[in-house]
């Protein structure tokens, strides 16, 4: 048995975020592109989200911050936002340092227990 292909364009999910891989140390001169790559791929995804991965930044500094920060900004004004994959500790820790938050891929969400998580009950606690 055999099937024949449709013609035109291949069908594709709209909820599914688009992926920036971010390369090398990021620089200013940097942020104009990045942030109409941001704003395109908001457009032609129904997802709302853009997932930057961030594996390949290396050591983290200010200018990365700023890039990010204003990549998150454009996406703002777009009507999405970021959500970084594959960031690394020190590059996490140094955006909490200057007061920015941003989605993680893998970390969960607030008010909920990590998957695999359960809480103790001792004996003679009350009902709830």
């Amino acid at each position: 048995m055999s099937s024949v292909s449709p013609a035109g364009l291949l069908t594709v999910d709209a909820t599914t975020p688009a992926v920036l891989v971010l390369p090398g140390p990021l620089t200013r001169d940097q942020v104009p592109s990045l942030c109409d790559d941001v704003r395109a791929r908001l457009e032609s995804t129904a997802a709302g989200v853009v997932v930057c991965d961030v594996a390949g930044l290396g050591p983290p500094g200010l200018a990365t911050v700023d890039v990010l920060a204003r990549m998150q900004l454009a996406a703002r004004r777009a009507g999405g936002r970021i959500r970084l994959r594959a960031a690394a500790p020190p590059l996490l820790q140094l955006l909490e340092l200057v007061g920015l938050r941003f989605e993680v891929e893998g970390e969960a969400e607030e008010r909920e227990p990590a998957l695999g998580v359960e809480e103790a009950v001792e004996t003679g606690d009350a009902a709830v």
